[in-house]
């Protein structure tokens, strides 16, 4: 009773796994009918549409299963049954008559083995069949398996009261050559790398193609993988992660690529980030699309910079050929491919939903001026990095808090790009409110922005305010237009050079006094170098031979050049008037004024 409960839930399982199976061809069920009568008449006989005795005809994971009806096993006696299946069942556990699939039809991989093993039927090496105890034949040859279970001749009249007659052929396997799998060998490969045999057996869980992998393919990939800078901890993590990265093909003409065309300079960790986030069949033409890349006119010693420096996997794996190919062609318009030198990331923008729209946006506000837009992105790419809306709530701002229209608002951007990054509460607004407290008007906010746009960027705790402090002592009124245009003028210089300039002038006896004067006439003169304006009041009191105080009437002497404009003027006027001359008709005629007033005083000299 125990074997044929036993032999009843395995009927059950058959014709549960093949109702679930896919149905063949109308045609290819004729023809497959037609060879099982054959087959079934030399059994004890059938009909020609290939349902003998009562047989239903079903699927279990690519395989035909010819099995008794349900009707005539429950009209076979269950206690005739057992009598009659005892001779033929062995005593041993190991031999219980049960089929056993290599793995779940859910679970099936391509290029795997549909092999089924029946137990209590011993496997053969040789490509001979063998017979084993109880008459069953198991063929097995080259790329396809056969097994036919035959019943001894003896038996056929016996089993056929109960058990259904199998007839189980392999119709095509598609497997990958023979390996022979070293378990031994395997394991030390993964102790290596520092795994143990629990984690192991997880990894190959994971991925079984690892098992058929032979272990010197594996050792390479693994010298391969070291060659290009990952080894130690981060190759035991990128394969705890990622298995598939020793036993997919697609991994080794990249790191060819890597190690012999890049001459293994991608850094280590980008590799490895791609390796971890992509699946193998998206690296399949990596290298096309970096040669793409140089061909596109990134310099080659520079795309590895570009490289290190983007997102490998939205960058190009993810990316097609045609979409790249785009992206350069949009960019030429507006500073090409040195855009992507300069700022990488632009290669991860996706190209309608990103790129071209902050680039049209720009575009826009310049009134369609495309040499104007490059103009910006050339001086910052990483302008593109801002979404539409983010540049817009700027642009916004300062259309209604400054009073700016669209053009002066595109001109500032033009000279400071940078505006872009700056907080609109931290730093936009209180900076435009005390603009606006110092007396200037939309208009005169707008000049003040273009010719000192760092105003708005630079930190007020650490620079503006120890800055207007310097400019309170020495004797400016705060909340003025004279004070506006000295806080523009010191902000491309720093605290501690503009104290040094204060310094040098009150060493040489100008009072605070002095220097407030000199600056309201010159606001310039506190970003100086104080090495430099040195130098020149030296040439002016010692080779001159003038007055100090002249600074005090014309302090932009020492905003020019002191060897190609001071001196060079002062000796040719030297030669032709001597002495005496004023320094300001000296320095601030125009070249070519110059000259012509030195040729008509040579000839008049003459």
């Amino acid at each position: 009773m125990r074997v044929g409960g036993r032999r009843r839930r395995i009927w059950r399982a058959m014709r549960w796994t093949g109702r679930r199976g896919a149905r063949k061809a109308d045609g290819e069920e004729e023809e497959e009918e037609e060879k099982e009568s054959g087959d079934n008449k030399d059994l004890g006989g059938g009909s020609e549409d290939g349902i003998a005795g009562g047989k239903k005809k079903l699927k279990v994971s690519g395989l035909e299963v010819d099995e008794l009806s349900e009707e005539q096993n429950i009209e076979n006696g269950k206690a005739e049954t057992s009598k009659e299946l005892a001779p033929n069942l062995d005593k041993s556990a190991k031999t219980r008559f049960h089929l056993q699939f290599c793995e779940s039809p859910r679970k099936r991989r391509t290029g795997g083995s549909s092999v089924v093993l029946i137990k209590g039927i011993p496997t053969v090496k040789s490509k001979k069949a063998k017979l084993s105890k109880n008459g069953n034949v198991f063929l097995l040859m080259n790329d396809t398996v056969r097994s036919t279970l035959l019943p001894n001749p003896s038996q056929t009249s016996r089993i056929g009261l109960r058990a259904p007659l199998l007839h189980v052929r392999c119709r095509r396997v598609n497997s990958s050559p023979d390996i022979e799998f070293d378990p031994g060998a395997f394991y030390v490969l993964f102790r290596e790398l520092g795994f143990s045999e629990k984690e192991t057996e997880s990894l190959v869980t994971r991925d079984p193609d690892l098992r058929l992998k032979p272990i010197g393919s594996l050792r390479a990939r693994v010298a391969s993988l070291k060659s290009v800078g990952i080894s130690g901890l981060e190759l035991c993590h990128l394969v705890a992660k990622c298995p598939s990265v020793l036993a997919a093909d697609e991994i080794d003409p990249l790191v060819q690529f890597v190690r012999d065309d890049l001459d293994g300079r991608v850094d280590p960790a980008q590799l490895k980030r791609l390796f971890m986030s992509t699946e193998p069949r998206f690296l399949v033409g990596f290298e096309g699309k970096v040669q793409l890349l140089i061909d596109g006119g990134i310099p080659r010693e520079k795309i590895v910079h570009v490289l290190n420096n983007v997102n490998l996997t939205k960058a190009l794996s993810l990316k097609p050929v045609e979409e790249i190919e785009r992206l350069v062609k949009f960019l030429s318009r507006y500073g090409g491919v040195d855009l992507i030198v300069r700022h990488p990331p632009i290669l991860n923008f996706d190209m309608d939903s990103q790129l071209i729209p902050r680039v049209e946006f720009l575009l826009e506000l310049s009134g369609g001026d495309e040499d104007a837009t490059g103009a910006v992105l050339r001086k910052l790419p990483t302008f593109l990095k801002y979404r539409v809306e983010h540049v817009e709530s700027h642009v916004e701002f300062l259309r209604s808090f400054a009073g700016l229209d669209d053009q002066e608002i595109f001109r500032i951007i033009l000279v400071f790009p940078n505006i872009v990054s700056a907080s609109k509460e931290r730093k936009l607004r209180p900076r435009i409110s005390f603009l606006k407290e110092c007396g200037l008007n939309s208009s005169e906010i707008f000049k003040f922005l273009t010719k000192a746009p760092l105003f708005l960027g630079l930190s007020f705790e650490v620079n503006i305010a120890y800055k207007l402090g310097l400019l309170v002592k020495i004797g400016y009124k705060y909340r003025t237009k004279e004070f506006a245009a000295a806080i523009g003028a010191v902000s491309r210089t720093s605290c501690e050079n503009m104290q040094k300039v204060i310094e040098l002038f009150l060493s040489y006896g100008f009072s605070c006094k002095d220097v407030l004067l000199m600056s309201k006439k010159h606001p310039q003169i506190l970003q100086y170098n104080p090495d430099s304006l040195e130098e020149k009041v030296e040439y002016l009191v010692g080779e001159m031979g003038r007055d100090i105080d002249e600074l005090l009437d014309f302090p932009a002497f020492l905003g020019y050049k002191l060897d190609t404009r001071i001196k060079h003027r002062y000796e040719v006027k030297k030669k032709i008037i001597g002495e005496g001359m004023s320094i300001n008709k000296l320095l601030s005629v125009s070249s070519e004024r110059f000259a012509k007033k030195k040729l008509e005083e040579l000839v008049h000299k003459a």
